[in-house]
């Protein structure tokens, strides 16, 4: 069976608009007044019985579940002298009356609707990435006005019934087509759907039921976040037209970078420089961490770009804050550039106790102090 995301030409997630959106692009292209091509109505009629499967929430849940044979027939092209339900494939057509006319979208409109997410972008530094910390924001986002309840009406009046559309939110009118007469479904322009007209709006919010607000929040940022991160609050994007529940908020996490640490992952990274002295004998060494400065100890005949490892002084599991990464410390051995006369001796008689035929350069002989041979 054809795949009606496919003969769309959209994603299974795809929302609402989008596919109203592929729906008009196609049934333009291939009506059969437009498109003389052969197959052009079959393909026509192919893209209809797949949006008004997808086009119904309900009907949408069974297709993504069961497929074609979940729907019962319910997703065959209508009865063409019904257009209730088909609506939308002549709204592309003849452009009826103010957008909106699907039933499901009408009756969606008149009663309560989910408040929309919000997004908030939050900048923290990089060891609150690391440790977590409770951050305080403030977001501007809708909420019910409390001078009318979210009824959009003055307190001691109340919403009246449209008298264009006697209260049903939508209008009828009869159109003729090349398929025969029929009756176009649209939204009322006179009360957007809702079947009521607020006479005496509330002054606080305009007659809207809902208001902008700047709201203090206190989020708890967990151990271990990194840019890219997503955290949900619960309840705290916009709320709801006519009493519907509030969206979600989506706080977006971008750490800022750090001058001597870099992390990836779990694991944090850093260097040193350590004198050609101080890696031929060994020293112990300060450096820098997300805990604090900590001793490092540079083993006896430590190598040039050896790395170093601290464990557990890395970056806390996102979820798990009692498991950490290492830190990781590349060692750097400086050479130096100029030596005094007292220090060439010296180096002179200690390559003089290594001299043989398999060391004969400065670098033979390093690679002798560091434990190697050439």
């Amino acid at each position: 069976m054809a795949d009606f995301y496919q003969i769309l030409g959209v994603s299974r997630d795809a929302d609402a608009d989008t596919l109203k959106r592929a729906y008009r692009k196609l049934a333009r292209q291939y009506h059969p007044d437009v498109n003389k091509e052969p197959g052009a109505e079959d393909k026509f009629k192919e893209i209809g019985k797949a949006y008004e499967a997808l086009a119904d929430p309900e009907t949408r849940a069974r297709y993504d579940q069961f497929g074609e044979a979940g729907l019962g027939g319910a997703a065959g092209i209508p009865d063409m002298g019904d257009m209730g339900g088909f609506a939308d494939l002549f709204e592309t057509f003849f452009n009826g009356f103010g957008g909106q006319s699907s039933q499901g979208g009408r009756t969606q409109r008149r009663g309560p609707q989910q408040g929309d997410d919000l997004r908030y972008d939050l900048n923290i530094d990089f060891k609150d990435a690391i440790f977590g910390q409770k951050r305080e924001i403030k977001i501007p986002h809708l909420e019910t006005c409390e001078i009318c309840k979210g009824a959009g009406a003055k307190p001691g009046t109340g919403p009246k019934t449209c008298t264009t559309c006697g209260g049903s939110g939508q209008v009828r009118r009869a159109t003729r087509t090349p398929f025969g007469n029929f009756t176009q479904v649209a939204e009322c322009t006179s009360c957007n759907g809702v079947g009521q007209i607020i006479a005496d709006p509330c002054t606080s919010c305009g007659g809207n039921g809902v208001k902008q607000v700047r709201k203090k929040l206190r989020i708890n940022i967990p151990a271990g976040v990194d840019t890219g991160t997503k955290l949900r609050v619960s309840g705290e994007g916009n709320v709801g037209m006519r009493g519907g529940p509030p969206g979600d908020l989506y706080v977006f996490i971008k750490v800022k970078n750090d001058s001597k640490l870099k992390r990836d992952g779990v694991t944090i990274y850093s260097e040193i420089a350590v004198s050609y002295l101080q890696a031929i004998l060994g020293d112990t060494v300060e450096i820098i961490t997300v805990d604090g400065n900590v001793n490092l100890k540079i083993p006896s005949g430590t190598q040039p770009n050896t790395t170093l490892s601290l464990e557990n002084k890395g970056v806390p599991r996102l979820g798990n804050p009692v498991a950490r990464g290492n830190h990781e410390v590349l060692v750097k051995v400086k050479l130096p550039t100029r030596i005094t006369d007292e220090e060439r001796k010296l180096l002179e008689g200690l390559a003089s106790q290594y001299s043989d035929k398999n060391i004969n350069s400065s670098s033979g002989l390093f690679s002798k102090l560091f434990g190697k041979e050439s």
